[in-house]
C-alpha cells in the first residue's frame, strides 16, 4: 500500500510518498522563505499555489518508478498510489485550501481514497510510530504551536498549551525586533554557543506556559545593551525549560514513562539534550524522530494517512473541506482502540512528582525539591528557592483561608524541602466523583477570595480522605487579585480532567457549578474567553 502525502500549512509546500510495504518515506520540499518579517499568508499562499503542482509531481513519479510491471499488471492498478492524504488544519487558511483543492483533484483524478489528516496529531503519530512507544506524552514545539498531548479514550487531549503564542514564532519575534531574517530559531541557536546566562522570566501555568512575557524582557535587555549571545543563551534556557518542565509534568499526571518530539522547534538540540535528562533522570524514555520528520512534512502526513486509511476513516470529497482552526483534540483516533489507564500505586513509599520527589510516612510527608539536571543552575536554583518558599507560605495561608491543606511542619530553604502533615488516602484521580470535583471548585472559590491561586491544581494535586478533599503542591502558585489568574486555575483543572477522566465533560460542568455558587462569575467569564483565543491558528 502507498499513499500520498500533501503538506502545506504554512510554510511547507510538500509532497510524499509512504509505502507502508516496506516502511520507506520519500519527500520532496519546496520551503517559502520571506524576504523580511515573518510568514506573509498572501505570500505564502502564492508560494503554495506555485510549488504544490511540482512537488506532487515529483514524488508521483518516485512512485510510479517505484510500481513494476509485475505488480501494476497483477493488480490492474491505473494509479501508483492507494489513497491521498493531506493536511485538513490547523494552519492557514489561504495556503490550506490550495492544498485541499489539490487533493481533491489528485484523489478524483487517481481514483483513490481521500484521507484528511490533523497537522498536529501527524507530528504526534509520526514519533510514536518511528520510536515503537506504547502510549507516549508528545510534546509538539513548533512555529505556531506549543503543547503537550497525550492518548486517552479514542482522542489525544491537550495537556498543556501555550497561553499566547506558539515557541517559534515567539523566538522570531524577538529575532526580528534585532534586524535576523526568517527563521529566526537556528540563528539563536548558533548565538547561543558563546552566551551567558541572564535572568530572564519564566512562567509556567500549572500545565500551560507563556511566552509574551520573556520575549518582551528579552527585547528589552538587548535595547539596553546586553551582549546578543547572551540574550540568545538564557532565551533558549529558560524558553525550552519551560517546555521540559511541562513535558514532565504530563508525564507525572499520567504516570507514563514514554515521550516523544514533534514539532520544527525540536530540531534545536538543546532543546532534545534538556528532555533527554529530563527523561534520564526519572527513568522515563525519550524519541526524537530524525529532522525531516520534526519541521512540517508530507512524510508525516503520508504515514499517518495509511493508519487511517487501514482504519477506514477516508471522507467523501464533498466534506472534505479544511479547517484552520482544527484543534487536536477535535480529530477523532478511529486507528486506535487501546485505552492505557497507567497510575502510579498511591501506596507507595516515594513518589517522583514532576518537581520533587515526596517521601510518605505514617504521618507525615517529606517533600524535596532536588536540582534538575536539565536547567541552568542559576535558573534551577533561583525557581526551587522561589517555589518552596511560596508553597510554605500558601499552604498555610490557603488552610487560614478554611481550605483543607496540610499542616507545614518543617521548612528547609538552603536544600529545598518542606515537611509536612500526611493527607488523605488517594489522590483525586483516582476518585474522580462527581462530589469530589464539587469539592475542588468550592476549595478554589475560598483560595480566590483569599487572593491565592493554587498554580497547579490538576487531579494528582488533590488528595482525598474519607471525609475531606485536600489540596496540595502550592509550588507553582502565587497571590494575585487578577481574574484571568484565577482562571487559568480552572483552565488548568479542566485538562487534567480531560486527560485522566473517561467523563470529564460532565465531571468539568459539577466542577464549574460548585466554583460559581462560592466564587466569582467574571472568572468563569474569564475561563470562556481563555478557552476560545484559538492558540492552534
Amino acid at each position: 500500500m502507498r499513499i500520498l502525502g500533501v503538506e502545506g500549512t504554512a510554510w511547507a509546500a510538500s509532497a510524499s510518498v509512504y509505502d507502508a510495504n516496506t516502511g520507506s518515506v520519500f519527500i520532496e520540499t519546496e520551503a517559502y522563505r520571506p524576504e523580511s518579517g515573518g510568514i506573509h499568508p498572501r505570500e505564502a499562499a502564492e508560494h503554495m499555489s506555485d510549488a504544490i503542482p511540482r512537488v506532487v509531481e515529483t514524488a508521483l513519479a518516485e512512485a510510479d518508478g517505484d510500481v513494476d510491471a509485475d505488480e501494476r499488471s497483477s493488480s490492474n492498478r491505473a494509479s501508483p498510489v492507494d489513497a491521498v492524504a493531506f493536511s485538513r488544519g490547523p494552519g492557514l487558511g489561504p495556503c490550506l485550501r490550495i492544498v485541499g483543492t489539490a487533493a481533491r483533484a489528485l484523489a478524483q483524478t487517481l481514483d483513490v481514497p481521500l484521507v484528511g489528516v490533523n497537522h498536529m496529531v501527524a507530528h504526534l503519530e509520526i514519533g510514536r510510530q518511528r520510536s515503537g512507544f506504547d502510549s507516549p506524552v508528545c510534546l509538539n514545539a513548533s512555529g505556531a504551536n506549543a503543547h503537550v498531548l497525550g492518548y486517552r479514550n479514542g482522542r489525544y487531549r491537550v495537556l498543556g498549551e501555550t497561553m499566547d503564542t506558539g515557541v517559534g514564532n515567539a523566538i522570531d519575534k524577538f529575532t526580528r525586533h534585532v534586524g535576523w531574517s526568517h527563521p529566526g530559531g537556528p540563528k539563536v541557536e548558533e548565538a547561543a554557543t558563546d552566551g551567558e546566562y541572564v535572568d530572564l522570566p519564566y512562567v509556567v501555568k500549572g500545565m500551560d506556559f507563556s511566552f509574551s512575557g520573556i520575549m518582551s524582557a528579552a527585547k528589552q535587555a538587548y535595547d539596553e545593551g546586553e551582549a546578543i549571545e547572551d540574550v540568545c543563551f538564557s532565551l533558549q534556557e529558560n524558553i525550552f525549560a519551560m517546555l521540559t518542565e511541562v513535558a514532565e509534568r504530563a508525564l507525572s499526571l499520567t504516570g507514563r514513562d514514554e515521550l516523544v518530539l514533534g514539532g520544527g522547534v525540536g530540531q534545536n538540540a538543546r532543546l532534545r539534550e534538556m528532555l533527554e535528562a529530563m527523561c534520564d533522570q526519572r527513568g522515563a524514555d525519550f524519541f526524537a524522530p530524525e529532522p525531516r520528520f520534526l519541521r512540517d512534512n508530507a512524510g508525516m502526513i503520508a504515514v499517518l494517512g495509511a493508519e487511517m486509511l487501514a482504519a477506514g476513516d477516508t471522507i467523501p470529497v464533498e466534506a472534505s473541506a479544511v479547517n484552520p482552526n482544527f484543534r487536536p483534540d477535535q480529530a477523532e483516533v478511529g486507528w486506535r482502540d487501546d485505552r492505557e489507564e497507567v497510575f502510579r500505586n498511591v501506596g507507595e513509599r516515594e513518589i517522583r512528582g514532576a518537581e520533587a520527589t515526596v517521601t510518605v510516612g505514617s504521618e507525615r510527608v517529606t517533600k524535596r525539591r532536588l536540582p534538575k539536571s536539565y536547567r541552568h543552575p542559576a535558573l534551577d536554583a533561583r525557581l526551587r528557592r522561589e517555589r518552596t518558599t511560596l508553597e510554605a507560605r500558601l499552604t498555610s495561608d490557603a488552610r487560614r483561608a478554611g481550605v483543607p491543606t496540610p499542616v507545614v511542619y518543617d521548612v528547609d530553604l538552603a536544600e529545598g524541602v518542606i515537611e509536612f502533615e500526611r493527607v488523605g488516602d488517594a489522590d483525586l484521580r483516582e476518585e474522580l466523583t462527581a462530589p469530589r470535583v464539587r469539592d475542588v471548585g468550592r476549595h478554589l472559590g475560598a483560595m480566590h477570595r483569599a487572593g491565592i491561586v493554587h498554580g497547579d491544581p490538576t487531579t494528582r494535586n488533590v488528595r482525598c480522605s474519607s471525609e475531606r478533599t485536600y489540596f496540595i503542591d502550592f509550588g507553582l502558585g502565587y497571590y494575585s487579585d487578577d481574574a484571568e489568574d484565577y482562571a487559568m486555575d480552572l483552565h488548568v483543572f479542566s485538562q487534567s480532567l480531560a486527560g485522566t477522566s473517561d467523563e470529564a465533560e460532565g465531571l468539568r460542568r459539577e466542577f464549574e457549578a460548585a466554583y460559581s455558587a462560592s466564587g466569582d462569575e467574571e472568572v468563569l467569564a474569564q475561563l470562556r474567553e481563555i478557552e476560545g483565543r484559538g492558540r492552534y491558528q
